[in-house]
């Protein structure tokens, strides 16, 4: 192993390309194939066959089996241990790159869990996603992982898909904004120089699958394509100096986006100016061949992917095998496509500062910066700002002198339910449940024997065994349910708990109960929803997805029997999908979408339910009435949706509206705003020009309330059929009783370019609207600005929000 300052590529004062340049001439055939391939540990304790398949070092390591760690100390060792591996066997000190996910917190103890993708979207927040970023990053590196599989940039239009409570939701302009924030807090570097490269998944398109299945073929539009799931990600490289990408599983327009040259390289380096590493999600390159069909062989599959622009196959070498080697050896394949991914790899590390710290600190160093007294704070705080009041007729917030307080659903007697998928609980859970099934265990264990049983009316595993709390208490010592909750901060009133019904099927057998517990109580308080997660315990998550966006029957039934009471109801929601449900909106007094909160979740929904804090969050998308009317989506063409033309059919379906049930940005408040004084910097402005813009927000109710102004425009008309609205820009706005506040806005006119018939990025001459609402439904103030002349702009750099 040659580490020594003389080796010329050592030379810290050189550009990490310039270096890579270098250590590249020295590679043999061997040492370039580790370099493009993942080693994946099924037990980070049981490595010992690494040196073996590996000799010659290797380009990445897996670190998700960390999930299963019991102390951070068996993490440090496992990198020390392979980093060690990789380096000796690579002939040149090469490290590997240590990856891990990152959507919701790290797969570590002691690692803190962050509300879901859709949850964090709900709080409009760029500030506190820029901090979650920091901190899941800083928690990663302090064990020497230094790309994180995050953050999410699918825009999410079919609630039927699993992954849906990953995005940021329906619209690009929020996910883009949101993008950025996550990749800036990600992208830091530790005090001695390791540095966080985001790795943005899912390149692109991946939620417009057919049916709303997980990793299916996607027919979308090129404009679509590039307008609207292109943006995030445009947006990240560009103001976020994204260096990861992650394509994802599905095909579009016939080619499977893990083979696609036109989507990999063409759109995305030479298009979209991407200057990083491109790594294949897990068994992506494989797919190709047992999947896909459009590689006969591993080999195929290898070249096929190396060629479209993939840089590394994770997470464990198919194509990127023995037989791709031995055609590179042959000649059958052309070496210079390896040489360019084995460049990329290489540059990758040496601006990760690898070469020069190449193992995770000691335990002291370690210690010292994985968790801040701060962390756990901002994750109550997202998981506060991710709730939405939905509906109110005044029951919220609980009065003081609240007698008896029913608490009626599954989701309450358990802190399980607030870990989405892709949190670290969630990982482990779904592993436990597999590993269990897996072993027998499911029918000699006590402990999990409800897994051999589905929940009734569904294919869905039950997962009530005493392990599973086991392992969350294990996890997230001290936690609170709900329930738990309840009757700590509200010691006055006597809260009774009555299971009810489970979170998916048609099970109504603990109807009476609740029924006989309502009856008694003063109010009543239903959790509601499924459960978001992982594997066959789950009712969504990747790869989960359904057909019927609803509340199960066993939920629905309930609510219309409990009407007939006559006593306040009200709901709160848990779930990777928002709520819809005839029910709810028919019979209960108050709704709140709570999402998948993670770690804060408890003490976050008693803040808003006894009215310590006023809810802030907005939806990030429009909520569909049932799966027959999605796609529904706020910012759709002129001529669509509820926006169809009064010549062109019936303004409704004959069996429900076009519109959602609840519109985009709506969110409710425990006061009241005021919103004037509208004004523009000029009302007419060149192409290439911008505006600024400024309104007064006046708090007009009677308590401290945060309100969300939401900067839309609209062109009024355009050469190609437009969005009948747009989202343009945000603020969030915390406001005293009686407080006004200033709110300001520069809106660059680039912002405005869309793709013309010639497919050019075009700021087209005429007159926008300019609208600022509270909702997407609920617009408040309104002008006009008249763009004097068409401009043809660079699409890389024009402007993604409003700021």
């Amino acid at each position: 192993m040659s580490t020594n300052v003389k080796s010329p590529w050592m030379d810290q004062t050189l550009p990490a390309p310039a270096r890579a340049n270098l250590l590249l001439a020295e590679l043999s055939l061997d040492q370039k194939m580790a370099q493009v391939s993942c080693y994946f540990p099924t037990d980070i304790a049981q490595t010992d066959d690494f040196a073996d398949r590996f000799p010659f070092g290797i380009g990445e390591v897996s670190c998700l089996e960390a999930r299963s760690a019991l102390t951070l100390n068996e993490v440090t060792e496992f990198q020390h241990r392979i980093q060690s591996a990789a380096m000796n066997g690579s002939g040149h000190g090469i490290p590997a790159i240590f990856h891990m996910e990152g959507l919701c917190g790290a797969y570590l103890p002691g690692a803190t869990s962050f509300p879901s993708g859709l949850g964090r979207a709900a709080s409009w927040d760029v500030d506190l996603e820029l901090r979650v970023g920091e901190i899941v990053g800083r928690q990663e590196r302090a064990l020497g992982i230094t790309h994180t599989l995050a953050p999410v940039l699918d825009v999410s239009r079919d609630p039927r898909m699993g992954r849906h409570g990953e995005s940021y939701g329906e619209d690009p302009t929020l996910a883009a904004a949101l993008g950025v924030s996550y990749t800036l807090g990600l992208q830091d570097q530790d005090s001695a120089g390791r540095r966080t490269e985001a790795v943005a998944k899912h390149f692109v398109g991946s939620h417009h699958t057919e049916g709303g299945i997980h990793g299916t073929h996607c027919n979308i539009p090129e404009r679509t394509l590039l307008e609207v799931y292109g943006k995030p990600f445009q947006a990240a490289i560009t103001w976020g100096g994204l260096r990861g990408v992650m394509p994802s599983y599905n095909s579009v327009g016939g080619e499977p986006v893990s083979a696609s040259h036109r989507l990999l390289s063409t759109l995305l380096r030479e298009d979209m100016g991407f200057d990083g590493m491109v790594v294949s999600d897990y068994c992506a390159v494989g797919n190709l061949h047992t999947v896909q069909r459009v590689a006969e062989s591993w080999a195929h599959a290898g070249l096929a992917a190396l060629s479209a622009g993939m840089d590394v196959e994770l997470h464990v070498p198919q194509g990127f095998g023995p037989e791709l080697r031995d055609w590179f050896a042959e000649g059958r394949a052309d070496v210079a496509l390896l040489d360019r991914a084995v460049h990329q790899v290489l540059t990758a590390k040496f601006r990760m500062g690898l070469f020069e710290h190449p193992f995770a600190p000691d335990a002291r160093d370690r210690d010292s910066s994985f968790r801040a007294e701060s962390d756990s704070a901002v994750a109550l705080q997202s998981a506060r700002e991710s709730l939405v009041l939905l509906s109110n007729d005044g029951v919220l917030p609980l009065a003081a002198g609240t007698g008896k307080l029913a608490v009626i659903g599954c989701h309450a007697a358990t802190a399980r339910f607030f870990f989405g998928g892709y949190t670290h609980y969630s990982m482990a859970e779904g592993m436990l449940a597999v590993n269990s099934s897996m072993a027998g265990l499911a029918t000699r264990s006590d402990d999990l024997k409800a897994i051999a049983n589905n929940l009734p009316g569904t294919t869905i595993e039950a997962s009530d065994g005493t392990a599973f709390e086991a392992l969350l208490q294990r996890q997230q010592p001290g936690i609170r349910s709900l329930l738990d909750e309840l009757r700590l901060r509200m010691p006055d009133t006597e809260v009774e708990w009555a299971a009810g019904y489970p979170f998916a099927g048609d099970d109504d057998s603990g109807h009476d109960d609740a029924l006989a517990l309502a009856a008694r109580a003063d109010v009543v308080l239903l959790t509601l929803g499924g459960k978001h997660g992982t594997a066959s315990i789950a009712s969504m998550g990747e790869g989960i997805d359904a057909t019927n966006i609803n509340l199960p029957s066993c939920q629905e039934d309930l609510i219309v029997k409990l009407s007939q009471l006559g006593k306040p109801l009200i709901g709160v929601h848990l779930d990777g999908r928002p709520i819809s449900s005839d029910a709810s909106d028919k019979h209960l007094d108050a709704l709140v979408e709570a999402w998948s909160p993670a770690e804060g979740g408890a003490q976050a929904i008693v803040d808003i339910l006894t009215g310590v804090h006023s809810p802030s969050g907005r939806l990030p998308v429009s909520i569909a009435r049932n799966a027959g009317q999605v796609p529904v989506y706020y910012n759709h063409p002129y001529g669509s949706s509820w926006h169809q033309g009064e010549s062109v059919g019936f303004p409704e379906y004959v069996d429900a509206p076009h519109a959602p049930r609840y519109p985009f940005g709506h969110g409710l408040s425990y006061t009241t705003f005021e919103y004037g004084g509208l004004s523009f910097s000029a009302h007419k402005v060149g192409g290439d020009g911008s505006i600024d813009l400024s309104f007064t927000v006046t708090n007009t109710g009677e308590r401290y309330g945060t309100e969300i102004p939401q900067l839309y425009i609209r062109d009024t008309y355009g050469s190609v059929s437009r969005p009948v609205l747009e989202l343009a820009g945000f603020r969030r706005v915390g406001l005293e009783p009686g407080q006004t506040a200033q709110v300001d806005f520069t809106l660059d006119i680039t912002q405005l370019a869309f793709l013309d018939a010639n497919m050019e990025w075009r700021v087209e001459a005429g007159d926008v609207d300019i609208m600022i609402g509270a909702s997407s439904e609920d617009l408040r103030l309104t002008g006009t600005v008249t763009i004097a002349s068409d401009a043809v702009i660079d699409g890389r750099t024009r402007s993604f929000y409003a700021k």
